[in-house]
């Protein structure tokens, strides 16, 4: 697939691709992987590696076993594989990237179709299935420095006591890619201002999660800046395929991401929430885009 069309009609014509969105995705990814490198040693690229590898290799082979046109160069799953292992803990044995991504891409996005026609995002599917399969290795985050150990920096115990000016710099346990948000703003912008992904799904879920712990008397920085709410908003809410096209069902989608993480970490007995959250609206997002249809250009609505 090298033209993606992602707009209701009428349609304007661009010269972007999905390789080209691809590549961007990957550009703005760089200083969260160089971050998680500095702070967590090298061994993380093994991890992000094995990842990517294995979610390309498994594109490839799925798409040959289907007589499929095998389309890796596109960069849809080096991204896949990239998201997922940027969502493991540092450490984590190397089977786990690696079985990770092969759901992700096998399960999640081939056996629907391939590119366009899965219905949830496949990073998160895999993310997921990780979190059913290996528990302990997805909540066992290792101690680095003056960082936490042993358990995400939003488990009730911390609630509250952390440095918020480190953990906005990343000197702070959790995983891979999740810890510096300033690295992940920082790509984030790139996004933005190359028009690869809509400001209106991260504002109205952070929005939405902010207002909600303001409300309920929570500490609403804990709830924006631990744990994988800036990557899942900004980069795997954002996911074309399985967020709506209309300007008011992405606020919507955005809305019930942040509503459910909010439900799931206040009253759930899973301190994140960010995976289920965006996978629950993922299954959403066709009836919202159906509600929130424009009128095709030139239509005239029917009298009763």
């Amino acid at each position: 697939m090298s033209n993606l069309t992602v707009s209701l009609s009428p349609h304007v014509r661009a010269q972007s691709s999905t390789r080209r969105i691809m590549l961007d995705v990957l550009i703005a990814l760089i200083p969260a992987v160089v971050f998680a490198v500095y702070w967590f040693g090298f061994s993380v690229l093994v991890t992000i590696l094995l990842s990517m590898a294995a979610a390309i290799g498994s594109e490839a082979l799925m798409q040959k076993a289907l007589r499929r046109p095998i389309t890796v160069d596109d960069g849809s799953a080096a991204v896949t594989g990239l998201l997922l292992a940027l969502t493991l803990p540092a450490g984590v044995p190397w089977y786990v990237p690696v079985l990770g991504a092969a759901f992700a891409i096998v399960i999640a996005k081939q056996v629907f179709g391939g590119l366009g026609d899965n219905f949830v995002n496949p990073a998160l599917a895999g993310r997921a299935f990780l979190l059913a399969s290996f528990p302990v290795a997805m909540t066992t985050f290792p101690a680095v420095a003056d960082a936490v150990s042993s358990a995400t920096p939003l488990s009730s115990e911390f609630a509250g006591t952390v440095d918020y000016a480190q953990a906005f710099l990343g000197r702070i346990g959790g995983s891979i890619g999740e810890v510096s948000k300033l690295a992940l703003l920082a790509g984030a912008a790139y996004l933005l201002v190359r028009r690869v992904i809509d400001w209106r799904v991260p504002v109205s879920y952070l929005g939405t999660l902010a207002v909600l712990n303001l409300a309920f008397g929570e500490p609403v920085l804990d709830s924006v800046l631990l744990g994988g709410t800036v990557l899942g908003a900004f980069f795997m809410a954002t996911d074309y395929v399985t967020s709506p096209v209309p300007a008011w069902g992405k606020v919507l989608y955005g809305i019930g991401i942040g509503a459910i993480n909010f439900a799931i970490r206040q009253w759930g007995a899973y301190p994140e929430g960010v995976t289920y959250a965006i996978l629950l609206m993922n299954i959403a997002s066709p009836l919202l885009e159906r509600a929130t249809r424009p009128r095709k250009y030139g239509e005239v609505k029917r009298r009763a």
